[in-house]
């Protein structure tokens, strides 16, 4: 587990090493953090928009004293499975662009605003909780859950804005996003750990009948 005063010391000690500016998103339990939704995560999740700033940043990290770790032992084979590194009982995942089966689309980089800034070199922008959601809501991890209970329970949630990223999601590739996100909303609502406006749920599944008819015309 990493808090954020563990976090921050973490980030600024790269920042300082890294041999030009960069820029990323902070994903996960990490985005979490920044927004105050959470004091700790077990991992640091970062998602880089090409594939040389991820290089500069990992090879500082391993100059530090980093190490590389498959992530095929955590992740198994996935695809778009992030590069790892990590020191002692710490470990940062680097992605680009797409999560496991999510895509960090330019809606999402659009609405991360909040921006953190480490030794004038890196410079972290927090996913916004809505999109955080939709990317917690591909797993079936309690934690992640617990999470979306969390962000839910914490924040003024844009409902309209929940479904259209989720429709924008399989538009880019993600066919699961809406049959996912419905799925987790109606289980952690029937719990009633959270609320959630039944027309939400109720155009949910009307988009996902959507896909499923066109998905199905393609085949004849």
């Amino acid at each position: 587990m990493i808090n954020i005063q563990q976090q921050q010391k973490l980030l600024i000690n790269i920042a300082e090493n890294l041999p030009r500016n960069i820029e990323a998103y902070a994903i996960g339990g990490t985005g979490m953090i920044f927004h105050g939704l959470k004091d700790s995560t077990l991992d640091v999740d970062i998602v880089f928009r090409n594939a040389e700033d991820r290089r500069i940043f990992r090879e500082t990290a391993l100059s530090l004293g980093f190490k590389g770790t498959k992530a095929e032992i955590i992740y198994g084979n996935k695809d778009n499975i992030p590069q790892m590194v990590a020191l002692s009982d710490v470990r940062i995942d680097l992605f680009l662009l797409k999560i496991i089966s999510s895509n960090f689309s330019e809606g999402m980089q659009k609405r991360a605003t909040q921006i953190h800034e480490f030794a004038d070199k890196l410079f972290i922008k927090a996913a916004d909780p809505i999109d955080i959601i939709i990317m917690k809501s591909v797993t079936s991890r309690d934690k992640d859950l617990d999470d979306i209970v969390s962000i839910i329970n914490k924040t003024k949630i844009n409902w309209k804005l929940l479904i259209e990223e989720s429709n924008e999601q399989v538009k880019l590739g993600n066919e699961s996003a809406i049959l996912n996100l419905g799925e987790k909303l109606e289980k952690l609502s029937n719990q009633k750990v959270i609320i959630v406006p039944k027309d939400i749920l109720d155009k949910l599944w009307k988009l996902l009948n959507k896909q499923v008819k066109a998905k199905g015309k393609k085949k004849k």
